[in-house]
């Protein structure tokens, strides 16, 4: 069984975890933590979540298992869900977000990823490709992106000066 931590309103941990997909009170908060992972060009690296997922596009993250730190828990999801191992040096945390259940700490990374080198977890991800913003765009209309992840999320992101690639 996978557990998650509880943390109150304000991230002081409760002491206390749940088990994935388990219900908690109110006033009670999990983290998920997502990366925008950008290349050279400005692309953005998406994948294609899994049928049993929805099978939209969307960013990669998840959640930290309990005893784990934002970063750890990024770097597992990196690992985990498209096989990329990266250096925590890496990763940019450039927005907590908090929502009625959860703080959403979202990552940038700089990062030419060859998608041969690649290893998906296939119960998660189906897919990854890069997108121009133009073509992250295209997804959202066509309702083929992953709403949670656009919704606050992605609109952060492009608030960014990172990298301002290919429009």
């Amino acid at each position: 069984m996978e557990y998650r931590d509880l943390f109150d309103k304000n991230r002081k941990p409760l002491g206390e975890r749940v088990a994935k997909g388990e219900k908690f009170d109110k006033g009670k908060y999990i983290v998920v933590v997502m990366v925008f992972i950008e290349n050279s060009k400005g692309e953005i690296l998406l994948q294609k979540r899994s049928e049993a997922k929805g099978g939209k596009w969307a960013t990669t993250g998840g959640h930290p298992t309990s005893g784990q730190s934002s970063l750890e828990g990024m770097l597992t999801e990196l690992k985990e869900e498209i096989g990329v191992n990266v250096d925590k040096n890496e990763l940019v945390l450039f927005k907590t977000m908090k929502t009625p259940k959860t703080f959403v700490d979202l990552y940038y990374l700089h990062k030419d990823i060859d998608i041969k080198d690649t290893k998906l977890q296939t119960s998660e991800v189906q897919d990854i490709a890069w997108f121009t913003k133009a073509q992250i765009e295209d997804l959202v209309k066509s309702g083929q992106f992953f709403m949670p992840h656009y919704q606050g999320a992605y609109t952060e992101y492009l608030k960014l000066d990172f990298g301002k690639g290919n429009e």
